[in-house]
Order: C-alpha cells, then sequence, then structure tokens
C-alpha cells in the first residue's frame, strides 16, 4: 500500500532535487524514496557504515580524495615488454 506525500520545498532544494534524480534518470519521487531509506536505514543493515570511522590515522578528506590517495600508495609492478622484434631474430624455413 503506498501513502501519498506533500512536500514544501525551497527553490533551490526544487533545483537540486530535480538535478540529482534527472542525472540518475529516476522520477523526483524515486529520489525522495531512496533519500528516506538511507537516512532511516538502521546501521546493522550496512556494514560498510559499521566500518565508518574504524581506521585511525586517516586524513580527514579521505573519503573525498580516496582515488588520490590510492594511486600515491598503490604501486603495481610493471609487467615484462614483450619486443615486437624477437618474432623478425628468428630465421625462417625455407620450404
Amino acid at each position: 500500500m503506498t501513502h501519498p506525500l506533500q512536500v514544501y520545498l525551497d527553490e533551490d532544494d526544487f533545483v537540486r532535487l530535480e538535478r540529482w534524480a534527472r542525472d540518475r534518470g529516476w522520477t523526483k519521487s524515486q529520489a525522495v524514496r531512496v533519500a528516506i531509506r538511507a537516512l532511516t536505514r538502521e546501521r546493522a543493515q550496512d556494514p560498510l557504515l559499521d566500518a565508518s570511522g574504524m581506521i585511525e590515522g586517516m586524513p580527514e578528506d579521505a573519503s573525498e580524495r580516496i582515488d588520490r590517495y590510492l594511486e600515491e600508495t598503490f604501486v603495481a609492478e610493471k609487467s615484462p615488454s614483450y619486443s615486437q622484434n624477437s618474432a623478425r631474430r628468428r630465421r625462417r624455413v625455407r620450404r
């Protein structure tokens, strides 16, 4: 069963809601439902939220700049380069 809800928003909030929903291909109603579910969810239902704040010593802006921090700390070994000339070095067999 669904229940109607009427909400009055100021112009700025309405424009932001419209833009946010449009960017995701949602209706404004869908966006409001998702926001309500996210705000009223019990913490035990979301293990990522439970883990929030568990690691000490992280930069305050880690959530905003996670890509930059990962690039700075992640070091991958380079794969061996294969020479394109190796096929040319082999002698061709005459038949």
